[in-house]
């Protein structure tokens, strides 16, 4: 398991709650759908890695895997649930939904000021030349465009239900954007969407953010073998 630099605990909360919260951030960032091998947590790693003993990080494990992102084999361990092609898809379609349903309310229920920051986040990028040479930096935005359009829509439903498919939604655009060059098509959406939402225009946006999730959809369904 990559090492990464973890933050200290915070003295306010409870321990089993912010072992949670650190383990569930670590799970977040890695890539679970490279390689045939399932991701496993390692209890005395990751306790030296929080200071913490196995305890809290049992607990933990025991937590996030009633929220089914980690699963325990008998004898083996507790690894990181990975989802059949089937599921994926059907997870795609459902954050299309809730995305662009989220993209229509931000452009209404969005300031000027939030809708300026868009441009100034993520239209970093002129050209997919200069993304593919940043291909990690790209990465992590796209993934953060995607969190900020949910949370522009202002609607705690909709954040709440795509909280829920997040986890596994992020690990299939961290690993297909760099699939079938679909980085370009990408950099291309993305300012569409944002010149979309500026004009304040509610059907145009949610078209191009639901078209931008189903052609992930498209492409999984396509060319991603791996999820078999």
């Amino acid at each position: 398991m990559r090492a990464l630099n973890i933050p200290p605990l915070e003295p306010a909360k409870a321990l089993k709650t912010q072992v949670y919260e650190a383990l569930k951030e670590i799970i977040g960032h890695m890539d679970i759908y490279s390689g045939k091998d399932l991701p496993r947590l390692d209890e005395r790693a990751l306790g030296e890695q929080l200071g913490v003993s196995r305890t809290p990080v049992r607990e933990a494990i025991s937590r996030l895997e009633q929220e089914g992102l980690v699963h325990n084999i008998a004898r083996r361990g507790a690894f990181v649930v990975r989802k059949t092609k089937e599921e994926v898809l059907d997870m795609i379609d459902v954050w299309a939904a809730l995305e662009s349903m989220a993209a229509r309310l931000a452009t209404t229920r969005s300031s000027d000021a939030e809708i300026a920051s868009l441009r100034r986040k993520f239209a970093t990028f002129d050209d997919s030349e200069e993304a593919r040479a940043h291909i990690d930096e790209y990465s992590e935005k796209n993934i953060e465009f995607h969190q900020t359009i949910i949370r522009l829509g202002k609607s705690p439903l909709i954040t709440q239900m795509s909280d829920q498919l997040f986890f596994h939604m992020r690990a299939i655009r961290t690993t297909t954007i760099k699939e079938r060059d679909r980085l370009s098509r990408s950099v291309i959406d993305h300012i569409r969407i944002i010149e979309a939402i500026e004009d304040r225009d509610p059907y145009h946006v949610e078209q191009l953010v639901r078209d931008h999730a189903l052609e992930l959809a498209r492409h999984v369904e396509k060319f991603v073998d791996y999820l078999d």
